[in-house]
C-alpha cells in the first residue's frame, strides 16, 4: 500500500503487522477502539539512524516536517507526589512544559521526565516514544494542531518505524485531552 503521506516504499496497517511493534503499541492496537478503524493506523519501516526529524525528512520528505508530531514525556511534581503524562506536539515547535502542561496537570514543577523513567514507564524505546499504548493512568496533552492533520507521522515505539496515524484518532486516545497553544514556536 502506498503511504498518504511521504515518500515510503510501503505502509502497512498496523493490525497486520504486530510484531514489528513493541507490546504496548502492538496491545493498543490490538485494542483498538474509536470512530478511526485501525486498519488507518499505518506502520512504516524506516532506518533508525535517520529517527531523528531533520534527518528523518532528508530521507523519506521534506513535506513531513509539517507533518510529524512529535510525543515527549514529562513529569509534574505537586506535594510530594509526580505525575508523569505525555505531550504531542507538532515537531516545528515545543510543547509548553511550564505553562500549558504545568497547568493542565495542576502541578507546582514540571519538567521532561528523565530517559530511564520514561523509557521504563512506557517500554518503548527513547526516540521512538508515541501516544498510542501510554500507560492507561497517563494524560495525553495533544495539541489541537495536530488533531487537524489528515494525516500524522509519530513514533512506533522504538527508532525503527513510524505510525501514520490519522490526527482525529489522537483525540480518542485514552487519557486524551486537546489543548490550543500546547505548542509554542
Amino acid at each position: 500500500m502506498r503511504a498518504p503521506i511521504g515518500d515510503f516504499d510501503t505502509a502497512t496497517p498496523a493490525p497486520d503487522c504486530l510484531d514489528e511493534l513493541v507490546r504496548p503499541v502492538a496491545d493498543a492496537v490490538r485494542q483498538w477502539r474509536g470512530s478511526v478503524p485501525a486498519e488507518q493506523i499505518l506502520y512504516v519501516d524506516t532506518n533508525p539512524e535517520w529517527a531523528d526529524t531533520a534527518v528523518f525528512v532528508e530521507h523519506y520528505g521534506r513535506d513531513l516536517v509539517e507533518r510529524s508530531a512529535n510525543c515527549v514525556v514529562v513529569a509534574g511534581k505537586r506535594g510530594g507526589e509526580t505525575q508523569m503524562a505525555a505531550c504531542l506536539v507538532l515537531s516545528t515547535t515545543r510543547a509548553d512544559v511550564n505553562g500549558v502542561v504545568r497547568r493542565q496537570l495542576g502541578a507546582r514543577k514540571a519538567s521532561f521526565a528523565a530517559m530511564d523513567a520514561a523509557t521504563g514507564e512506557t517500554g518503548m524505546e527513547y526516540g521512538g516514544i508515541t501516544p498510542v499504548g501510554l500507560p492507561a493512568d497517563w494524560p495525553v496533552l495533544v495539541d489541537s494542531a495536530v488533531v487537524d492533520l489528515p494525516y500524522v507521522l509519530v513514533g512506533s515505539g522504538r527508532r525503527r518505524g513510524k505510525l501514520l496515524v490519522p490526527g482525529k484518532a489522537f483525540a480518542e486516545l485514552p487519557g486524551a485531552v486537546v489543548l490550543e497553544g500546547l505548542g509554542v514556536a
